[in-house]
């Protein structure tokens, strides 16, 4: 079993190839903050002085692009576009408005990538690896309860979710992925990581009270004592690290290694406290008399909820009852096609507004990224296109790390690499082709897993970085610290999704499991979020990870998301952990609250009194 198990450090050395976004050597990229110092210069501009990018709002329209181009704080060293370039030097001042509205609309157009992305690709890739590498539910999926969905993934048909709905190790990873690719990304600058920070403890705020309060709105019930203690007061010990590295203003090894040990041990916990809990269900069981009518615990009801659901899928409905051999031409034809026509006639108007936006996104995905599904006969093998994917992925891999400086690199001056990866492809892609038939895949299929989890990992990570450079470009725009930029728009867009998915499956009539994901999806993020972000960048020479707290917001933040969970530590137990739609309402009330207070610190109305 050891042979099979994912060591840390395979995780640690596999995202750090893959989130080389910023270049070795003293990168910064633009900081919308308060800070200006001279200490993280841009390289290749020295000739002028580090300006707060945001001043650029005081000046003529017509110095605006000479003091974007010229200001080392106005520069993005990852990415492949400059979009505070393109608001101020590609727009004329009248057209300002045109520019911020074409920025957000391409800002919610990414949230929908990285979602489509996680669904339909990241997440069934990795339930595929985990199912081949044989690890059991408790380390591939967790414990008992469900984590988060993403991209507005349907509750019971989220692909992440295994028998055992609660991934707390590697299927965590998927659902989460969203979130902790936009935070690495994030605390690669400095200069940025309040970003991530108010992206992360925002989030944490909102799924805790308002989709917490929703759930009890929409059906009250009566939540599941010891995992919600046991998940809460993790939650809290990982708020507690992280507002002691703000208070020092740094992360040092020690302290990043902390938060991945802190998710280690969480991990045991949930493992230890599921093997328990059922083997005393075991024995009890044993003891019960013959005929008592016995009371299903919530792991077993959630079980069966997902065998039911895995039992069932949607597309059976849908397969011919006359089958004839497809050429293969055919089978690359219908491998490419993103749209279920008998589907789309069921479908309400608004889901199919929605689906002609993803059209684009998962045409493109199907090219690039390989799909292994063990749950069906074929495994998803598709002879033609996956041939093609043999060509097509390690080109995108080779095109996305670092934003493409890997793939134009020529190897002795003559070559570029890129075209040394299109012909071994080809190469590979050919002996497929001609070794293997349309109908059995192949003994060596399994490598296809592989490849797509890393190709839709670097489009995560891809998106992700567009994410963060956007939002930056606003916040200079807008004069936003980076911190309300991370707990309003980066926040509300990583975890639009997860609220749909359980406000529909406490709908469906699973308030508790929706309830136990508020709380066991958000400690994953948090901890490996602020954890291995750090950690990556102190592998990247940096002797300590630095953080720039924009003032009083980010304490205020952080003080609200404490108070939060202190609240609902003392407030749930109280209620007999009986919640109703008064409790409900106070969690929605908190979170109006503290927007209120958050904007009007940022905007200077609510400050500290200069001594």
């Amino acid at each position: 079993m050891a042979g099979r198990q994912l060591r840390p450090h395979w995780v640690l050395h596999l995202l750090h190839a893959l989130l080389m976004v910023e270049t070795m050597s003293g990168a910064s990229g633009p900081s919308i903050g308060t800070h200006t110092s001279p200490e993280f210069p841009a390289s290749g501009v020295d000739q002028s002085p580090v300006v707060d990018c945001r001043r650029v709002c005081n000046l003529n329209a017509s110095d605006r692009c000479d003091f974007i181009r010229t200001n080392p704080d106005c520069h993005s060293h990852s990415g492949y576009l400059d979009y505070l370039e393109g608001i101020f030097c590609h727009f004329p001042g009248e057209l300002l408005p045109l520019a911020i509205t074409l920025h957000a609309f391409w800002l919610l157009y990414l949230f929908l990538i990285l979602g489509v992305t996680a669904e339909k690709f990241f997440c069934p890739n990795l339930s595929a690896i985990s199912t081949m590498l044989k690890l059991s539910h408790n380390v591939a999926g967790g414990g008992s309860w469900p984590t988060q969905g993403v991209g507005g993934l349907g509750p019971l048909h989220r692909p992440c979710l295994d028998s055992l709905p609660h991934g707390v190790t590697f299927l965590a990873f998927g659902n989460g992925a969203p979130d902790i690719f936009s935070a690495l990304v994030a605390f690669s600058d400095p200069h940025t990581a309040g970003l991530a920070l108010g992206a992360l403890f925002g989030a944490g705020v909102l799924v805790t009270t308002v989709v917490a309060g929703g759930i009890a709105i929409l059906r009250p019930f009566t939540a599941a004592s010891r995992p919600f203690l046991r998940d809460i007061i993790f939650y809290m010990v990982a708020v507690y690290l992280t507002f002691n590295a703000l208070y020092f203003g740094r992360v040092t090894l020690a302290w990043a290694l902390s938060y991945l040990g802190l998710y280690v041990f969480y991990v045991a916990t949930v493992v230890l406290c599921t093997w328990i809990y059922r083997w005393q269900r075991r024995r009890s069981l044993i003891h019960s008399m013959p005929g008592t009518p016995e009371m299903l615990s919530d792991s077993e009801e959630e079980d069966r909820v997902s065998s039911t659901t895995n039992s069932y899928d949607y597309r059976e409905e849908y397969q011919p009852l006359l089958f004839s051999q497809e050429t293969t031409p055919q089978i690359l034809v219908r491998a490419l096609n993103p749209l279920d026509y008998r589907k789309w006639r069921n479908k309400p108007a608004y889901w199919r507004v929605l689906k002609v936006f993803k059209l684009p996104v998962e045409f493109l995905l199907l090219l690039t990224v390989p799909l292994v599904d063990p749950d069906k006969e074929d495994r998803n093998w598709k002879r033609p296109l996956n041939c093609l994917h043999l060509v097509v992925s390690p080109l995108v891999l080779v095109l996305t790390l670092q934003s493409g400086a890997y793939g134009v690199y020529e190897l002795g001056g003559l070559f570029p690499i890129w075209g040394v990866v299109v012909i071994a492809g080809t190469a590979v892609a050919s002996v497929t082709f001609f070794a293997t038939s349309n109908s059995k895949p192949p003994r060596l299929h399994w490598i296809f897993a592989f490849l797509g989890f890393l190709t839709s990992a670097l489009w995560i990570n891809v998106a992700a970085t567009e994410v963060v450079n956007i939002l930056r470009s606003l916040g200079v725009v807008f004069r936003l610290s980076n911190t309300v930029l991370g707990l309003t728009l980066l926040a509300w867009g990583n975890s639009i999704g997860d609220a749909f998915s359980d406000f529909t499956l406490a709908r469906q009539g699973y308030p508790r499991m929706a309830f136990s994901a508020c709380f066991g999806g958000i400690i994953f993020n948090i901890l490996v979020g602020v954890g291995l972000g750090c950690l990556l960048q102190i592998s990247r020479g940096h002797p300590e990870v630095k953080l720039e707290p924009d003032g009083l917001l980010v304490w205020v933040l952080a003080g609200t998301l404490g108070l939060s969970l202190v609240c609902s530590l003392v407030s749930v137990p109280v209620q007999c952990f009986q919640l109703n739609k008064v409790y409900g309402f106070c969690l929605l009330f908190f979170y109006v609250n503290f927007l209120v207070v958050a904007l009007l610190t940022e905007f200077g109305v609510i400050r500290l009194k200069s001594v």
